[in-house]
């Protein structure tokens, strides 16, 4: 059975993923061969394919944690006991700031996803779709209440702030002018601004 850490503690998953999204962020998925994977964590294939499975599952696995974590916040902020329109606009800023924290990932992934194979596609699919659809609930429920405009269609809504959050990968710098809350504050604002009535 393999060491599930290695000299200075660190579990050999995180070791590997680790390695992983660096490579993936400076060579490109395709062009990281599994050898350089497990020669940058310092353990063998027989690890690799121990905890992963494959490069594949890797790539899934570099995705999926930052959806987990941005999943396990949104169901936080719903479940608020908060006015609609703070848990929106909390969680609208949310998914900006952890994306930016995590935006080797996202990057990464959206860069390579269609290496994935059919059955990881349509699995990250389907928990994006399950975020989307907690996001939406909250909008609907800001319309139910009237706090909220039913002028726009809610699914335009949530495709219109995810595609600002998908882009970020694309132009935000850290050593830009703004920082990840200022630009979570403008994104979330623009959305709030979108529906109000």
């Amino acid at each position: 059975m393999p060491r599930t850490t290695d000299g200075d503690g660190t579990p050999v998953p995180r070791r590997l993923l680790a390695a992983a999204t660096r490579l993936f962020a400076e060579q490109g998925y395709d062009r990281t061969s599994v050898q350089e994977i497990v020669e940058a964590a310092g353990v063998t294939k027989g690890a690799l394919y121990h905890y992963f499975g494959s490069k594949d599952d890797l790539l899934h696995e570099v995705y999926a944690r930052v959806l987990r974590l941005q999943q396990e916040r949104l169901d936080a902020f719903a479940d608020a006991d908060a006015p609609v329109e703070k848990r929106v606009r909390d969680a609208a800023a949310d998914v900006v700031v952890t994306t930016i924290e995590n935006l080797d990932d996202a990057s990464i992934f959206f860069r390579s996803m269609h290496h994935l194979s059919p059955e990881k596609y349509r699995q990250v699919r389907a928990e994006r779709r399950r975020y989307h659809e907690r996001f939406r609930a909250l909008i609907e429920e800001g319309r139910r209440a009237g706090v909220f405009t039913d002028e726009v269609p809610a699914d335009l809504v949530v495709d219109y702030h995810f595609g600002s959050v998908h882009h970020l990968s694309t132009w935000y710098r850290p050593d830009g002018p703004l920082g990840p809350q200022e630009v979570a504050d403008h994104l979330a604002d623009l959305l709030l601004r979108a529906l109000r009535p």
